[in-house]
């Protein structure tokens, strides 16, 4: 027979009756895939469960002993009900089968195990109707019918076991049969990782290392063997990012000249109304000193809203048309699209505007003139572009993309981001993002880019307050929202009010625009508010409610969502941004970019259903004039739960940088390498960036002095396979999105 590798297909070790609920449930088909599929913890056999407190309505698994059996006549129909009473020492619960006698010859007083089942309670005492369970090896019975002995009898109730994630369908010990079939068949397991680096860092040779993460024999074991494995997926995680960012700058490229004192970024600065903050400066002069290095530039520039970052890449755009390059500007939505190129428009001025023709290039814009925005940018005559998801289609080509700048990077994934990059001759890559990222985010999910933070915001930015409005706790606090919007009008400031649907029958799908997905973690709770039975507030009816209300009598209230055709968006956020509408009802279509000065109320209804970087987007979007923003968070949430948490730590601070950190921790790393950068399913099995940031730092140090050493892997053929495995991946599900 073949040898059993990590490659081999799972059906041909385990049967395609295993195998196939495995694929259904977790996406394994592989031996290697199956062997990744990790303990999430560890009991021990005489270690037992706590049963107090168990979540009725939930699917536990639990370690106990029985404590004795009871059978009994059903009352109203024929058959019998065997009751199992197990327990941990503390806490009792009654395992219940119908019409099941013979298993009370197996689950016997004193016997011990793993149950597994869905809670319920039925007179006060909690149960599991029908569980399935895998009881412990007797240990009063030995050959030869002697006792174990006391040691051997101590190594037993000291055997850890592990508990993996399961399904109703697919048990924690149906899986760890089917790993122990697969550990047993398979042969010699080649480790691709160099043994200088395993000695260095102590790591595990992947082999006993999985080996060990399964079948622990004391709990130092599966420890040792977990943290192995946990450095191995930092390390080849950093070395993949720092392999595609030397493959991206491998090529030199000819250095743009920086353009004389009559150049156009000389001309721009000169008639700059302020001065640049510190930060900025010191921002600008990196990107400029990048541009003109023969090498193309990789860089993440972050910063709080309002803090000048496109005042930045609209200095690197400027710099590098002098060069003759083209700049394109690649924006998550439509509205934040044309948001931009209307202030590079005014920025630059009449003079500058003609000499580099800014063109926009959206999906939704009519044919006639995307056909000559795109024209304009093959043939050279336009010298930059704003553009939204449209910029990656076939039918887009530029006569010389110089510099990309992605705005709001957290909206897109790197294979997006590379897409573009590959319509030019190695262009530069400025990626911008508003939304902090944590040092040790940035090294994980940005790791191909350098970063620069802007923390200086420029002088005379009014602050913005914050506060939590509990609708159901506080209902007249509630009341007073729309009161005081209604002051801000009557003095002649203007108000926002976001809501997380379109319609009563339709929710934000477009919400968040060209980028796709919604930054909604996927949590239980996230589940569980999806299915509620209240309506989420909507667009739709809070405008009519509005201009029902005496407060906005002779105030003009209209309503913008995604779903809205180009001009008519375009047409609302233009009569919003000249004053003629007062209040704006939106869906997060209004999260980045959109600048109103005049703007001082920020109305966030069920501010419940958005994430914590959602909310402070959404809160920069006032403040940004002569007057001091407001931000009001109304909720339905109840206190304790992670969705009122959420809302309560934005208005607990607006330090971007702490609700970076806090954000973090309420949610997943999302798709790593791939195109999805929201929460929801992790690429990442054992590594959590909130946790173990020394680790991933540390393995990038690694990483990075392993390519300096051997840039092509040259004597680590088996780490060039998986990262060649990997890339190739990454553009296969690249194109399968497309």
């Amino acid at each position: 027979m073949p040898t059993t590798t990590l490659d081999t297909r799972l059906d041909g070790v385990v049967g395609a009756r295993t195998a196939k609920p495995l694929a259904k449930a977790f996406g394994v088909t592989t031996v290697g895939e199956l062997l990744m599929h990790l303990p999430r913890r560890y009991s021990r056999r005489g270690e037992l469960t706590p049963l107090l407190g168990l979540p009725i309505g939930e699917h536990v698994t639990v370690v106990a002993q029985v404590l004795d059996v009871k059978q009994r006549t059903m009352q109203r129909r024929r058959g019998s009900i065997l009751e199992i009473r197990i327990t941990d020492g503390t806490g009792s619960l009654v395992l219940t089968y119908f019409n099941q006698p013979w298993r009370a010859q197996e689950l016997t007083a004193g016997r011990r195990g793993i149950f597994a089942g869905k809670v319920s309670a039925y007179r006060n005492q909690l149960q599991l109707q029908h569980p399935d369970y895998e009881l412990f090896e007797n240990r009063e019975d030995a050959p030869g019918g002697a006792k174990l002995d006391e040691a051997a009898a101590l190594a037993w109730a000291e055997t850890p076991v592990p508990i993996y994630p399961a399904t109703a369908q697919l048990t924690s010990w149906n899986i760890q049969k089917a790993i122990a079939v697969t550990l047993d068949a398979l042969g010699p397991v080649e480790d691709p990782l160099p043994a200088e680096i395993r000695n260095s860092e102590e790591v595990i040779a992947f082999g006993p290392a999985l080996e060990l993460v399964h079948r622990p024999e004391t709990e130092a074991d599966w420890r040792r063997a977990r943290d192995s494995l946990r450095f191995r997926e930092a390390f080849e995680l950093q070395l993949a990012l720092l392999d595609r960012r030397r493959r991206n700058g491998l090529e030199a490229s000819t250095p743009r000249p920086l353009g004389s004192s009559q150049g156009a970024l000389a001309r721009f600065d000169a008639a700059l109304p302020f001065e640049l903050t510190g930060d900025q400066r010191r921002a600008g002069e990196t990107i400029s000193a990048e541009l003109a290095a023969p090498h193309p530039m990789h860089r993440l520039l972050q910063g709080e809203v309002g803090s000048g970052k496109t005042l930045i890449a609209l200095r690197a755009m400027l710099q590098v048309s002098e060069g003759g390059g083209q700049s394109a500007l690649l924006a998550p939505t439509e509205v934040l699209a044309a948001q931009h190129h209307r202030s590079i428009v005014e920025g630059l001025g009449p003079e500058l505007s003609a000499e580099l023709a800014p063109v926009l290039v959206t999906g939704r814009m009519p044919a006639a003139e995307r056909k000559r925005a795109l024209l304009a940018l093959a043939s050279g005559s336009a010298q930059i572009v704003v553009g939204t998801h449209a910029l990656l289609s076939e039918g887009v080509s530029f006569f010389d993309l110089g510099l990309i700048v992605v705005d709001e990077q957290h909206r897109f994934g790197v294979e997006q981001r590379e897409a573009l990059r590959r319509k030019g001759a190695q262009p530069h890559v400025l990626a911008m993002t508003a939304t902090p990222i944590p040092r040790t985010v940035a090294l994980t999910a940005f790791g191909d880019l350098e970063v620069t933070t802007i923390r200086e915001l420029p002088p005379g930015r009014k602050g913005i307050e914050t506060y939590t409005v509990p609708e159901l706790e506080m209902p007249n606090r509630a009341a007073r929202v729309w009161a005081r919007a209604g002051e801000d009008v009557a003095a002649g400031r203007q108000v926002y009010v976001v809501c997380p649907a379109i319609s009563s029958t339709e929710a934000e799908a477009e919400g968040q625009g060209d980028a796709g997905a919604p930054e909604e973690p996927v949590t239980a709770e996230a589940a569980e508010r999806a299915v509620a039975s209240r309506p989420l507030a909507n667009v739709a009816d809070t405008v009519a409610e509005m201009r029902a209300r005496p407060e906005f009598r002779g105030a003009r209230i209209e309503g913008l969502s995604g779903g809205m055709s180009s001009s008519e968006k375009d047409r609302i956020m233009s009569g919003f941004a000249s004053g003629e509408i007062h209040v704006l009802v939106a869906t997060t279509v209004i999260e980045v970019g959109v600048n109103v000065p005049n703007a001082s109320i920020m109305i966030v209804r069920d501010a419940d259903r958005f994430g914590v970087s959602q909310l402070h987007q959404l809160r920069g979007r006032v403040g940004r004039g002569e007057h001091a923003g407001l931000c009001l968070l109304m909720t339905t949430a109840e206190q304790g739960t992670l969705a009122r948490e959420r809302v309560e730590a934005v208005a607990s601070t607006s330090d971007g940088f702490e609700l970076a950190e806090i954000d973090l921790k309420l949610r997943r790393e999302g798709d790593i390498l791939g195109t999805a950068q929201s929460g929801g399913k992790s690429t990442l099995r054992l590594l959590r960036v909130a946790e173990h940031g020394e680790l991933i730092a540390h393995a990038r140090e690694v990483a990075a002095a392993l390519l300096e050493q051997d840039p092509e892997l040259t004597d680590a053929p088996g780490l060039a396979a998986r990262i060649a495995r990997a890339r190739e991946a990454q553009l296969l599900d690249n194109l399968a999105k497309s």
